[in-house]
């Protein structure tokens, strides 16, 4: 059996060029430039899921004090109903009201501190309480500065809950 061996040919025999040896370096570069463009967007995309989930955290607490008031209202409603809760002009949750001795400005007072504790104790921070007839119809009104609202977000939250007693 006969072998043959064929000779090695150079770059030059080839047909290819020396300017070529530093294509691949800088495909290199340009991929390592690609993806460090893609972890910025996401590095980005985190810091914005962040902020919005801080603002949905604010939102929902709005909601569970809210609901805390009514709950305590249902422990009075005989108040409630006559409007002893009622709010003339919104509590705001850097300055809360009296604790004073009645059920009615204790809870007032338990109320507002802790919005002030949830949502920042800042004059932006306020609660009304707006009960009407005889039939227990209120409306609760909790306003906060959200300014952990995410691009496109509200600044100025308003939530509002309406409750029959």
């Amino acid at each position: 059996m006969k072998t043959f061996h064929y000779p090695m040919r150079s770059a030059h025999a080839l047909g290819t060029s020396q300017r070529q040896r530093g294509v691949g370096l800088i495909e290199v570069l340009i991929a390592v430039l690609l993806l460090s463009v893609a972890f910025l967007g996401i590095a980005a995309l985190q810091a914005m899921s962040l902020s919005t989930n801080n603002s949905a955290m604010a939102r929902s607490m709005a909601t569970m004090a809210s609901y805390s008031i009514l709950d305590a209202m249902r422990a009075d409603v005989a108040a409630a109903k006559s409007g002893s809760y009622n709010t003339t002009t919104p509590i705001k949750a850097s300055a809360c009201p009296d604790k004073g001795t009645s059920m009615v400005s204790t809870q007032q007072y338990d109320w507002c501190d802790m919005l002030g504790k949830t949502l920042g104790a800042v004059d932006t921070t306020t609660g009304s309480i707006n009960c009407v007839g005889t039939e227990g119809d209120c409306t609760i009104t909790i306003q906060f500065d959200d300014s952990r609202a995410g691009k496109g977000g509200e600044r100025n939250q308003t939530v509002v809950t309406r409750a029959m007693l």
